[in-house]
């Protein structure tokens, strides 16, 4: 399940663009290949990250996985739903689990991210 609407990373992050800024997660594949997520570092509000900075952690049985930010721009807001219960990233990837949101400083970075058919592309790939 790869929704139309979103950009994708090649570290498995997807990425919902509402004007200036962005919310993140991981996608499906990303959460399926962690297995059951047991914690989430969440990034501070405030944060300045480059693009492709690591912006928090997440945990789960088998390993651990960055989270890095698809742009340049200010951690605006975490998810701190996750602190509770981290395995709404399990339920919910493309929802309720999305990890943080940020103010893009170059929106024109996220036009560069792969579209959800380069995405499937990328994981057909892979697997190969």
């Amino acid at each position: 399940m790869v929704p139309q609407e979103l950009k994708y990373t090649d570290q498995h992050e997807w990425v919902r663009l509402e004007g200036s800024s962005v919310t993140v997660g991981i996608t499906d594949h990303a959460q399926n290949a962690l297995g059951e997520i047991t914690f989430v570092e969440l990034p501070a509000a405030g944060a300045e990250l480059a693009q492709g900075d690591e912006a928090c952690a997440i945990e789960s049985c088998k390993a651990a996985a960055g989270v890095y930010a698809p742009a340049d721009g200010k951690v605006t807001e975490a998810n701190e739903a996750l602190t509770d219960d981290p395995g709404l990233v399990n339920r919910d990837c493309y929802g309720e689990g999305w990890i943080y949101k940020m103010e893009l400083s170059n929106p024109s970075q996220i036009e560069k991210l792969m579209t959800a058919e380069q995405y499937e592309q990328f994981l057909a790939e892979q697997e190969q």
